[in-house]
């Protein structure tokens, strides 16, 4: 009954991590649709970029959002007519009022669900002891990154560190490379198909959202937290790089991405065996270790 219950909870909790970074996909998309029409409405070129607002891109919603307030807290019932009349110059329309406040109101749906203490991903935490006795005191790990970690990983099937490495795609293929979703990293799988029978198929082996967050949000979080664990063994080992004849011909960046891999693996193994030990089960040292006698800087 008690594995029942865990398991109910983990996949709310799923739920409202997948959710909110949907709400915030549909939210980014919103507001470059904003920025290109106010850029549209100046005469100017809209930006190409569609991965995520530009720095002018976010100083434009910042406007828009204030322009938004002033006409909301003025007008009771906001109409094209009132808009009209009570218009702040930057949003003169009722259909620029209407698009900002889509906007903001997936901006709140999101605030609901990810962010601040009475949000429902804060109350929902507090039922994985992953969270109140490990993630909650790493500088640089949030409510939303430790939802992600809790949701996305099923501790119980990583029996090694390197488990969670290939299921975070932070292993290495066979090519030597580190893990991507390059055609000669495809791997193959069977799924049962409609009619019951088993096919193959070849794809990825890794979990895409987990790592995208991992590599894109959580590292530069622990670099930027400063004066913490994690960070330490990112500037060790990216100087470790730059002093080495082997990787003198890579680039500055590609030392730099070796070195957040880097990092984020060694956090993978703190993170493997606090877990383990937290919910009974058997902890096993990363071969490199057990079987290499290799030592590792400890976060």
């Amino acid at each position: 009954m008690q594995r029942i219950i865990a398991k109910h909870k983990k996949q709310n909790l799923k739920s409202i991590v997948r959710g909110a970074y949907d709400l915030q996909k549909l939210r980014i998309q919103t507001g470059l649709r904003i920025v290109c029409n106010f850029k549209s409405k100046l005469g100017l070129e809209p930006s190409a970029k569609e991965e995520e607002l530009d720095k002018d891109g976010q100083e434009i919603l910042t406007a828009l959002r204030i322009a938004y307030e002033k006409i909301t807290d003025g007008v009771v019932r906001v109409t094209p007519k009132s808009i009209a009349n009570k218009g702040q110059g930057i949003i003169s329309d009722f259909a620029e009022y209407s698009l900002v406040r889509g906007y903001m109101r997936l901006h709140e749906e999101e605030n609901a669900l990810l962010r601040g203490s009475s949000c429902a991903l804060a109350k929902t935490l507090n039922d994985f002891p992953i969270w109140t006795e490990f993630l909650v005191d790493v500088r640089g790990i949030g409510p939303a990154m430790a939802g992600v970690l809790i949701s996305e990983i099923d501790i119980e099937k990583a029996r090694y560190p390197s488990s969670l490495w290939a299921y975070a795609g932070l292993d290495v293929a066979k090519d030597g490379m580190g893990r991507s979703k390059k055609k000669e990293h495809l791997v193959d799988s069977s799924y049962t198909a409609k009619d019951g029978t088993i096919k193959m198929k070849r794809g990825i082996s890794f979990n895409p959202f987990l790592k995208s967050k991992l590599i894109g949000v959580l590292a530069t979080s622990f670099v930027r937290a400063g004066d913490n664990p994690y960070r330490e063994i990112y500037d060790d080992y990216k100087n470790r790089l730059e002093n080495n004849p082997k990787h003198e011909e890579k680039s500055k960046g590609h030392r730099h991405n070796m070195a957040l891999r880097y990092m984020i693996k060694r956090f993978l193994v703190d993170l493997h065996k606090t877990w383990r030990a937290l919910e009974g089960l058997s902890v096993s040292e990363e071969y490199s270790v057990a079987k290499l006698g290799i030592k590792h800087k400890v976060a």
